[in-house]
């Protein structure tokens, strides 16, 4: 990982606009290159990782730094805010970005709204995205480049909502304030002017795990509900470990070690894992849920959850599409720099289209 700063993250340096420069040249070298740089190709469980992501792995052991879980909150939170702009790539254009406070049970949530520059007659399609970094870290900054990327390819509304975070607001405060956050866009549909019955909730890690949460409880609750669910890397299950957690564990970004902080920090003892809000996967009926799109990594620690997630779905007779990524590290959809990174991206994006009917 990169150095940490000793304060919070929030403009770039000289030495910060540097290294992004060489990782843009490193991914815009050809093909061919990208291989032979990458050496041999690492194969795990029948899986090839993707070469550019094989490259970038090797350039940033070579860094050094600590792993995010040695590191203070704060710091760990500017290290991800840095990183985020580093891989991120450059922002699509979207006709407005709007900042927003809606009520919540702890406060205002901080959320941003975007609207798409290309847009059919009549109400919009709303998807609001809870982003990830384990309910500790990440934020509305550290997801921009990823919601205006839907914004701009799905030409659909984007909610980015930020929600509060652990170790300060532990379990439920961030599933309160998504479920919170969904709440208030569908009473407010009309006012800005989206379809109350197209709204999808997404997220990514963390986020898909909030976004599952929501559908989860607004179902069981009576409704109203989300129309889809886009989850991608999802956290589903946090009381048990799955073989993928001990294949993928330690050198593919995301590690069982971040894993077990995150979920400390979320649910520290005497907090139910179990409780369905956490993990979606260990609710006792799914039935009736919204639609899903489900996409894993194939080098990624809750790689199994997510599948068995998806075929959990399966099982209850909710229609679910499964993709799994199988070149792929846990954030590939927030490194659309790389090749695999924007393939991923658009098919996703269309994953949302269809679900949504855009």
């Amino acid at each position: 990982m990169a150095p940490a700063s000793p304060r919070p993250w929030t403009t770039p340096t000289r030495l910060d606009r540097f290294e992004q420069r060489a990782f843009s040249a490193l991914l815009a070298m050809p093909a061919g290159l990208t291989r032979r740089l990458a050496g041999r190709p690492h194969i795990v469980d029948g899986q090839e990782l993707d070469p550019q992501i094989q490259v970038g792995l090797r350039v940033l052991s070579h860094l050094g730094g600590p792993e995010l879980n040695d590191l203070p909150v704060a710091q760990a939170r500017a290290v991800l805010e840095r990183e985020s702009w580093l891989f991120g790539g450059p922002l699509a254009p979207v006709a407005t970005s709007r900042d927003l406070l809606l009520p919540g049970p702890g406060g205002a949530i901080p959320a941003r709204l975007h609207l798409p520059q290309r847009r059919a007659s009549g109400p919009l399609p709303l998807l609001i995205w809870y982003h990830g970094g384990g309910w500790v870290l990440g934020s509305i900054a550290t997801h921009e480049s990823l919601a205006r990327a839907f914004c701009h390819l799905a030409g659909v509304a984007v909610l980015n909502v930020g929600y509060r975070l652990a170790p300060e607001h532990p379990f439920p405060a961030a599933f309160d304030d998504a479920e919170a956050a969904f709440l208030w866009a569908y009473a407010h549909a009309d006012e800005f002017g989206w379809d109350a019955d197209r709204i999808a909730v997404g997220g990514d890690s963390a986020g898909g795990n909030l976004a599952a949460a929501v559908s989860l409880a607004r179902v069981r609750g009576g409704g109203p509900a989300p129309a889809f669910q886009l989850l991608v890397v999802p956290a589903v299950d946090l009381v048990n470990r799955t073989r993928s957690y001990h294949l993928f564990g330690e050198g593919y970004f995301l590690s069982k070690a971040n894993m077990e902080w995150y979920k400390d920090c979320y649910l520290p003892p005497g907090l139910d894992r179990s409780d369905p809000r956490a993990s979606p996967l260990l609710a006792p009926d799914l039935s009736g849920l919204p639609p899903a799109y489900v996409a894993v990594a194939g080098f990624d620690p809750l790689r199994d959850e997510g599948e068995a997630y998806a075929a959990a779905l399966r099982a209850a007779g909710v229609p679910v599409t499964l993709r799994r990524h199988t070149s792929a590290v846990h954030p590939f959809i927030n490194i659309p720099v790389t090749r695999m990174g924007q393939a991923a991206l658009r098919e996703t994006v269309g994953a949302l289209q269809v679900g949504l009917r855009v």
